[in-house]
């Protein structure tokens, strides 16, 4: 009798043993498979943020739009330069200032001409006309124009128009005034650059034999 329980006993805990077993498979095989796959999942998380070297790509869709990315290209401009021949400080005392007009060629392999530059006073009227014929600028070139301090023609809301043009697309130039006086013992100084009022087509809007011309002076 006491055999037979210790046979029932046995087979009870070869049993229990096996259901503890079971369960602990069926709980750590699932766990191990989801740790394995999200392991998986960061380290193709932690590659796709690795560092990689910048790929330029096709060789050729970057030289079609170099131009584009770099340049704004043009074949021609009418550009408006405000100026100001003098300021006004304290109680309204015109603080007089020279004026230096300063075109740049920004094409690193053509040049532009320069066709005309007229500056204005605050009123509108035309006051000087700084070129007597087309000023040609080389690469990378540059002019400059002087209203001297002593002439107050201008007033404080003078301005230029500068005209120019180039016999093909070539990125726009800088145009600026640079206002300065250093009589008194505070100088001043400031810059303005001009505004595009007045553009040519360039070659992809107007025709391939298409040359620009130069403005007749009046």
């Amino acid at each position: 009798m006491a055999k037979d329980r210790e046979t029932e006993f046995d087979a009870f805990m070869r049993r229990f043993w096996w259901f503890v077993m079971g369960g602990f498979l069926a709980l750590i095989v699932p766990l191990s498979i989801y740790g394995y796959f999200l392991n998986r999942r960061l380290d193709s998380f932690a590659d796709a943020l690795h560092f990689r070297e910048p790929d330029p790509g096709d060789d050729a869709a970057v030289e079609l739009e170099l131009g584009q990315l770099l340049t704004h290209p043009v074949r021609g401009q009418t550009v408006y330069v405000p100026a100001y021949s003098h300021v006004y400080h304290e109680d309204g005392k015109p603080h007089l200032l020279t004026i230096t007009l300063s075109v740049r060629n920004t094409s690193l392999e053509h040049g532009i001409v320069v066709t005309s530059v007229r500056y204005y006073d605050t009123s509108g009227k035309l006051t000087k006309k700084h070129l007597d014929k087309p000023l040609r600028l080389g690469p990378l070139a540059s002019t400059e124009f002087l209203v001297e301090r002593e002439d107050t023609s201008g007033g404080s809301g003078a301005n230029f128009l500068v005209q120019w043009v180039a016999d093909q697309v070539v990125s726009e130039p800088v145009i600026e005034a640079v206002m300065i006086d250093t009589s008194s013992q505070q100088g001043i100084s400031f810059a303005r650059s001009g505004t595009v009022i007045k553009e040519q087509a360039t070659e992809s809007q107007s025709d391939a034999g298409d040359m620009p011309r130069v403005p007749a002076h009046d």
